[in-house]
C-alpha cells in the first residue's frame, strides 16, 4: 500500500511532466511518415474488415446478440482490445525507451509506464469515437450505459499498468520479455471471446468457465453491455468483485517488483 500511495503522490506532484510527456510520445510516433496519424487507424480497421469479411460475408455467421450486425458485436470486443494489448507493449519497452531518464538520480521512474499508458489512451480515444459513431451509422439509439465506457477503460488500464509494471521491470533484465508479451498477447486475443461467441461452447461448461477466468473477459463483456445491451456494471456483482480482486492482486505485486528492482535499471541500462 505504501508504494501505491506512493506512486499516486508521484502522479499529482509531478502531472502536468507526465502530460506534456505523454503529449510528446504520441506525436512522435508519427514523426517522418507521409500520412502521419492516419497510419494510427490503418491496421486495426483493417483487422475489424478482415473479419467482418471472414464471419459476417464468408461464413455468414448468425449475429452472436439477435438483431445486431455482427461488426457492430465486434467492434465493441476488439476497441478494448487493441489499446489494451498497445498500453501493454509500449509499457513493457518503456524503459529502455526512456532510459536516458532512468539514468538521471532526480527522476522517478515510476511515471514512465503511466506516461505510455496515457499515450495509449489518446489512440483509445479516437476509436471509442469511432464505436460509438458505428452505432449511432447502426441505428441504434443512444444509452446512458454508453458512459458507463469510462469506467471499463479505467478497470482495462488498472490491468494493463498492473502487468506492465512486472514485464518492463524484468524486460531491462530479460530482454526476450518483450518478444514473450507479444506472442501472449496474441494467444490472448483468442483466450476471450472477441472474434466468436461464447455460446459455442454451451454444451461444454467448464469451457465457458474458464473463459470467465480470464479477467479481460470483464473488459470485453463490459464494453458490449455499455454498447449494445444497456447493461449496467453492478448487474455482474460476481464479475465485478473478481474482476478487481484480480487486477488489485496484479497490480500490487507488479508494482512490488518494479520497485524491488529499481535500484538496478541505471546499471543496466
Amino acid at each position: 500500500m505504501k508504494e501505491v500511495i506512493s506512486l499516486l503522490r508521484e502522479i499529482v506532484k509531478r502531472r502536468k511532466l507526465i502530460w506534456d510527456l505523454s503529449k510528446a510520445d504520441f506525436r512522435k510516433r508519427f514523426v517522418g511518415s507521409y500520412f502521419g496519424i492516419v497510419w494510427m487507424f490503418v491496421q486495426p480497421v483493417v483487422t475489424v474488415l478482415i473479419y467482418f469479411c471472414i464471419f459476417q460475408l464468408g461464413f455468414k455467421s448468425v449475429p452472436p446478440v439477435p438483431g445486431v450486425p455482427y461488426v457492430l458485436w465486434l467492434v465493441p470486443g476488439i476497441v478494448p482490445w487493441f489499446f489494451f494489448s498497445e498500453a501493454l507493449n509500449t509499457v513493457t519497452g518503456c524503459l529502455q525507451e526512456y532510459s536516458y531518464l532512468v539514468k538521471k538520480v532526480v527522476f522517478q521512474v515510476e511515471v514512465l509506464p503511466v506516461i505510455k499508458l496515457i499515450s495509449s489512451l489518446m489512440v483509445h480515444c479516437f476509436f471509442v469515437i469511432i464505436m460509438i459513431v458505428m452505432a449511432l451509422c447502426y441505428g441504434r439509439a443512444p444509452m446512458a450505459t454508453w458512459i458507463q465506457v469510462i469506467y471499463y477503460t479505467f478497470g482495462a488500464s488498472m490491468l494493463a499498468l498492473g502487468i506492465g509494471y512486472f514485464t518492463c521491470a524484468v524486460n531491462v533484465f530479460f530482454k526476450d520479455m518483450a518478444q514473450i508479451v507479444g506472442i501472449c498477447l496474441q494467444f490472448g486475443m483468442w483466450l476471450v471471446p472477441i472474434m466468436y461467441q461464447e455460446s459455442m461452447f454451451a454444451d461444454i461448461p467448464m469451457v465457458m468457465t474458464l473463459l470467465k477466468f480470464n479477467p479481460f473477459y470483464y473488459i470485453v463483456a463490459g464494453y458490449r453491455d455499455s454498447i449494445l445491451t444497456g447493461h449496467w456494471f453492478f448487474e455482474r456483482p460476481t464479475m465485478t468483485l473478481y474482476f478487481w480482486v484480480v487486477t488489485l492482486v496484479i497490480f500490487f505485486v507488479g508494482l512490488k517488483v518494479f520497485k524491488r528492482l529499481r535500484p538496478h535499471f541505471s546499471d543496466v541500462l
